[in-house]
């Protein structure tokens, strides 16, 4: 789903999606828009990066 469809639909919240996940979804989004959302989608990948990087500088400096 796109960030704009789970926007959405927390909007609307009569989506038949399970509970638990409609729940998780509106905990995270729930006062974001669309291009927040995508902004934050990108700091996680960035943050995923750094978290490769370090834990690769790590693995070399032990040797």
């Amino acid at each position: 789903m796109t960030e704009h469809q789970i926007v959405s639909i927390l909007k609307e919240a009569e989506a038949g999606i399970l509970v638990k996940e409609l729940c998780k979804w509106r905990d995270k989004y729930v006062n974001m828009e669309t291009s927040d959302i995508k902004h934050l989608k990108e700091l996680e990948a960035e943050n995923c990066k750094f978290k490769q990087i370090f834990a690769e500088l790590s693995l070399k400096a032990q040797l």
